[in-house]
């Protein structure tokens, strides 16, 4: 028969475990398991490595069910794409060790690898994970690619599933955002400032009782049969969670912009009424009333406030399904299997689209002009015509939005057993993500080219090409007077766009393991034998995505440029090692003393083969004290995307073009290095927005990005109940997979005319990086630079009886960290953002140091309590550093984040034996968030880092369980 392998629960580096239960499972028989970072079964339960763990009490204390915000929590852990990101999201979520990338981090489920998680964002995908079915969390620290294959680079995120269950078990979980406005940074009151002026597009909102709700349902059902040889667990989960947009606070009510004075609620020129620049006077104009009356554009009163509508959580719904069964053949034979259907979507609202700066010619014979616009244009006598530029929000067809669907499917079967003194594992995965992607709300382009191409045919506004016969459906666009846009014209210039695709991932492997003490194979000094572990895998990964044609050609107004399809897969076979030496255990100062070593050689399908290897020693002279160190060498194969993805546009930020507005910060000389001419040099428009258009896509010929990660530790335990850990940990990724920022290319390119970088730039006609598609700057992917971060985590639990009031729990984890260096480009110099944000380089807030400590009271009443503190230290603005690469502008009211204190409450009560009640507030005092306006795409929204920080108030949440 198979024995169980237990994990004690009172594993002292485990962030949720309490050391005071230590003692109740030393009196059990410990067996040998496998942990995280190894494949060879121990009775320690601390490896070389640092392992963090999260319980299952753990993820029901800290009160959220999508994942990435369980993991969010960590130190360890950075934010990346969630349910609060909405311009650049992906619909997915993902997780980001140690800052270095979600697509650096490998996620595994029971130790096993999920497919990539969307044809548009490759990182694994959280929402495939229901957190009502985590058993625990197991974060691995540094590389271990040796053991796990690619992509451990930063480390390894193991989600160890409830798949053994007895009995059915209800859970039902209910929460929502409580908020009172308080006026942070004073944008309430540049709200109502504005609101004079412009009442219909600046609003104060007033308190909040209850948004932004969220519903999560599960049913688990498991039994043992066939005299307990065998066990069938079922999970069923759906959970809801609903819109909330930034108009519903204050500090988002308003897209706040910087000066010397402050912040400034800030507007875009693309608004509601239109903006019409005359490109011969270069006068700007807007619409009076409905009679179709020009005047000029004022943007205190005409501006469009672009940040209310857009989704501050984005509403999403979910299905799932999980089973998992096992059956004992025989004594040297358990078959398993593993399935999971999950069913994913969301939408991503943002500010409505329409014409962004498109060119036109206004003819005299236009009957949509009345005799007001006729002479704003300077359109006296028939046959005139002029040149002006069209800026006009679709307010009345909506927000912009993308709406997202992930459809996943994985099964796993395998047997394992023991034959002899060995055990074996062999297993299959096969897995595959249907993606589909709708933008709806978006003109086309050329339509609006055709529509504002408009001839007087018998009095009656048509379309010229329907009178040329090359677009016979056409309907011409009435932005001239207020009310004239009709549902006939947005039929016509409303288009939707799609992208839809697959990946699937293919698995085949097998392992074998022993411990050879049972041949006789140990050290002198050792009680246990020599530990081995080796085997072999096949990983398939293929993705496909097709794209209408319109988003092909990035003719979706507003949408940020093409999207072109691909189409590839990746192939990779690797044969691995591991062993594991006791050389003395039990000695005078050698209560323990072993080394382990890791191997493992891979051939890409590309024609690239790599070595990863680990090595490292533990020591513990007592048994309270231990001594731990791991070096890894590390590998990331470049992924289907990044070999394969088509050339097109997408979007960067940057403060300002330097060469445009009226009197540009550039010289003239600096300029046309860019390719400003001398007649465009002081006229050329700025993006309203900030952002501009940079060629991005794949590169067949990358090699695998290579890694070398430290770390080295102690593990103190002077007392049955306590235990304190501190480690270091040095990461330093080389040939790492980017683009050169685009940012860099300008600047370069204007400080010394750098041909390699000014050979990389293309004005449109008009002079922009941004307004017209021929606009670019060159980004495809390369292997370019490195990547180091290192730091110090310290852990602590302890736990304390106090007789007959039960007992006292206090877990600590924190992360000091010491480094976060870029070199985006070989040999052009490095930057630290340890401290610092901002965008396009040191990106969301990296905190110096994070911390999160929970104190829990457990009664022996059935009550359980816990308190706990979140911290993360100050940031400031990377323009405010020394370093030549970062340093640029800074306002004051700006500079610096200010560090962020956050009190949690949580409690429990086992009203029967059947049912528990929990709730808690997260957020308990509703916290405002820091306010900036410097944002990275995707991880900013609504004025500051909704990932980093709790943005939306106090969090309230109750649930009920309840199993018989």
């Amino acid at each position: 028969m198979f024995k169980k392998s237990k994990i004690c629960t009172g594993v002292l580096v485990a962030m949720g475990g309490w050391a005071m239960t230590a003692p109740a499972m030393a009196q059990q028989q410990l067996e040998r398991i496998e942990v995280t970072g190894s494949r060879i079964k121990s009775i320690s339960l601390e490896g070389t490595s640092p392992v963090a763990v999260i319980g299952e009490k753990e993820i029901k204390t800290d009160g959220v069910r999508n994942v990435e915000s369980l993991l969010n929590n960590l130190p360890q852990v950075f934010a990346d794409q969630g349910g609060n990101v909405v311009n650049g999201s992906t619909g997915t979520a993902t997780v980001n060790l140690r800052g270095l990338g979600a697509d650096r981090t490998l996620v595994l489920v029971n130790g096993r690898r999920l497919p990539l998680g969307s044809p548009t964002n490759t990182a694994a995908d959280l929402n495939q994970i229901p957190a009502a079915l985590i058993k625990r969390v197991e974060v691995l620290t540094g590389g271990a690619s040796a053991v796990y294959g690619s992509d451990a680079v930063a480390g390894v995120v193991n989600f160890i599933m409830n798949d053994k269950f007895q009995g059915v078990q209800f859970d039902v979980n209910h929460s929502f955002f409580n908020h009172g406005q308080q006026g942070t940074a004073g944008v309430a009151d540049l709200v109502a400032g504005r609101a004079a002026t412009n009442a219909k597009e600046f609003q104060v909102p007033g308190d909040k009782s209850a948004d932004g709700k969220s519903t999560d349902i599960s049913l688990l059902i498991g039994s043992n049969f066939a005299d307990n040889k065998g066990n069938a667990t079922l999970f069923f989960s759906y959970k809801k969670d609903d819109a909330l947009l930034q108009s519903e606070r204050d500090f988002s009510a308003c897209t706040v912009s910087s000066g010397a004075a402050g912040f400034a609620c800030g507007g875009s020129g693309t608004n509601a009424t239109g903006r019409i620049t005359n490109l011969t006077t270069g006068r700007v104009y807007t619409n009076g009333d409905t009679s179709g009356t020009a005047r000029i554009f004022a943007n205190a009163t005409d501006q469009y406030n672009f940040g209310p509508i857009n989704h501050y959580q984005r509403p999403s719904e979910r299905y799932g399904f999980n089973a998992s069964a096992n059956y004992e053949l025989t004594d040297t034979a358990k078959v398993y299997g593993e399935f999971s259907f999950h069913d994913d979507l969301t939408v991503a609202q943002i500010a409505p689209g329409g014409a962004f700066g498109s060119v036109h010619t206004a003819n005299f014979d236009n009957p949509l002009l009345s005799a007001s616009w006729k002479a704003a244009l300077g359109l006296v006598n028939p046959g005139d015509s002029t040149d002006y530029v069209l800026q006009r929000r679709n307010v009345e067809g909506g927000g912009r939005q993308s709406e997202f669907r992930n459809t996943s499917f994985r099964g796993v079967v395998g047997v394992k057993g023991e034959i002899g003194k060995w055990s074996y594992d062999a297993f299959a995965i096969r897995a595959k993500v249907i993606y589909s992607q709708n933008e709806n709300n978006y003109f086309l382009s050329p339509r609006i080219d055709r529509a504002m191409d408009v001839v007087n045919v018998n009095g009656v506004a048509t379309c010229a090409s329907v009178v040329n016969g090359s677009d016979p459906s056409c309907v011409p666009y009435n932005p001239w007077l207020l009310g004239g846009v009709t549902a006939a014209q947005l039929n016509y210039l409303q288009t939707p766009g799609f992208r839809k695709g697959t990946t699937n991932l293919a698995v085949e492997g097998a392992s074998l393991s022993s411990d050879l003490g049972e041949y006789g194979i140990r050290m002198p000094g050792a009680k246990n034998g020599v530990g081995v572990a080796f085997g072999l895998e096949h990983r398939r990964d293929e993705l496909a995505l097709s794209t209408d044609p319109a988003t092909a050609a990035g003719e979706l107004s507003g949408s940020g440029g093409p999207t072109k399809g691909l189409a590839g897969k990746t192939t990779v076979n690797d044969v691995f090692g591991e062993v594991r030496v006791p050389i003395l255990e039990g000695k005078p100062m050698a209560e323990l003393l072993s080394v382990n070593g890791s191997y493992r050689h891979s051939e890409y399908g590309t024609g690239t083969s790599t070595n990863t290897y680990g090595v490292g020693g533990e020591w513990a002279p007592v048994k309270a004290v231990k001594f731990r160190g791991s070096y890894q060498q590390a590998v990331r194969a470049p992924n289907v995307v990044e070999l394969f993805q088509a050339q097109g546009n997408n979007l960067y930020d940057n403060d300002a073009d330097p060469c445009a507005g009226a009197t540009p910060t550039a010289s003239l000389a600096a300029c046309a290095r860019t390719g400003v001419t001398p007649a465009q040099y002081g006229t050329i428009q700025d993006s309203p927005a900030g952002q501009y258009n940079y060629l991005a896509g794949g590169n067949p010929n990358l090699k695998p990005e290579t890694a070398k990660s430290t770390t080295f530790g102690v593990v103190l335990t002077p007392m049955r109940d306590l235990s304190v850990t501190v480690d270091y940990f040095d990461i330093k990724v080389k040939d790492t997979i980017s683009n050169i920022d685009p940012t860099t290319t300008l600047a370069k390119c204007l400080e010394n005319g750098d041909p390699i970088f000014c050979s990389l730039i293309t004005r449109d006609r008009l002079g922009t990086l941004w307004l017209l598609p021929q606009a670019s700057i060159v980004g495809t992917n390369l292997n370019l630079g490195s990547t180091r971060t290192s730091g110090f985590d310290f852990g602590l639990n302890y736990g304390h009886r106090i007789g007959a009031y039960g007992s006292l729990g206090l877990s600590f984890v924190g992360t000091l960290l010491k480094k976060l260096e870029t070199e985006e480009i070989k040999g052009q110099g490095t930057y630290d953002c340890v401290g610092l944000y901002g965008p396009n380089k040191c990106g969301s807030p990296n905190p110096e140091w994070r911390h999160k400590m929970r104190g829990t009271w457990a009664s022996p009443w059935g009550f359980d309590l816990s308190v706990t503190w979140r911290y993360l230290s100050k940031v400031t603005l990377q323009t405010a550093s020394d370093n030549p690469l970062l340093k640029g502008t800074v306002n004051a009211v700006e500079r610096d984040l200010a560090a962020q204190n956050y009190l949690d409450l949580a409690g429990s009560w086992k009203v029967t034996k059947g049912l528990t009640l929990s709730g808690g507030i997260n957020n308990l005092l509703d916290k405002d968030p820091p306010i900036t306006s410097q944002l990275a795409t995707g991880a900013g929204n609504g004025n500051t880092y909704p990932s980093v920080y709790d943005a939306l108030g106090r969090k309230i949440f109750l649930s009920a369980t309840y199993k018989f």
